[in-house]
């Protein structure tokens, strides 16, 4: 009771829960695009199960919260940097996202060899299983910013649930977005490009203040923006 009536509470849990979507927005665009190989029918189910398990993984982690401290301790230096368990695995995450949205790439423009229109349908527990590599990747960056602002686990749990069932309502319209335009899916790959550097370069102790990658997302979507306005009117005019 004394949570729901404490205003620093409930500015603590917005503000949280405004963050949590915000960086999950990279982990919604990631599972649009692995559901997107899938068959139709089955698209919806991963969506939905992948982002359940971000939740779950975030929640476990915030429990385990002394154990994620111990992740910032170095196990090893390289020179003048000490090398932590969160670096290692922020490392082989970028690692891993950088190689996953390279091949990515390379198969929506060089096609997947059956023809440029051809579309590979992947398995369903391959799909999971990457989506599970890349929630703990996401999900270590979201609670250690969930522990910096907020001292009780209550109000981070609470933030997290929100922030996922709000992404769960909009993954379905994103994936559907990201799907009709082959040049927001480009873009949306460029973007996972653009957080594995930032990943690997973190990992290698060379942090890269996040408004940076934010402010570069959101010019390249307002320029993309724009791109769809006017090609729009161009087939506005074509009719008539």
């Amino acid at each position: 009771m004394e949570l729901l009536t404490s205003l620093d509470a409930w500015i603590a849990l917005i503000t949280l829960t405004v963050l949590e979507v915000v960086l999950g927005i990279d982990n919604i665009v990631f599972i649009s695009l692995l559901a997107s190989k899938l068959e139709q029918g089955q698209q919806a189910r991963a969506r939905t199960l992948g982002l359940s398990m971000a939740m779950l993984m975030r929640i476990a982690m915030l429990i385990l919260i002394v154990w994620i401290g111990r992740l910032t301790m170095p196990l090893f230096s390289i020179g003048e940097h000490g090398v932590s368990g969160r670096d290692l695995i922020l490392l082989f995450g970028g690692l891993f996202l950088l190689g996953k949205a390279t091949h990515e790439i390379h198969e929506k423009i060089e096609g997947d060899g059956h023809g440029p229109t051809a579309k590979p349908v992947a398995s369903f527990a391959l799909v999971i299983v990457q989506i599970m590599v890349l929630d703990i990747v996401f999900s270590l960056d979201s609670v250690i910013t969930a522990v910096g602002m907020v001292d009780d686990v209550r109000i981070m749990v609470t933030a997290v649930i929100v922030a996922v069932g709000i992404m769960l309502i909009a993954a379905g319209a994103v994936s559907n977005f990201v799907e009709r335009h082959p040049t927001v899916k480009m873009l949306a790959l460029g973007f996972l490009l653009l957080i594995g550097m930032s990943l690997v370069a973190d990992g290698a102790g060379f942090h890269i203040p996040k408004g940076y990658i934010y402010f570069a997302m959101g010019f390249s979507v307002l320029i993309e923006f724009l791109n769809l306005k006017v090609r729009y009117r161009l087939r506005n005019r074509e009719k008539y």
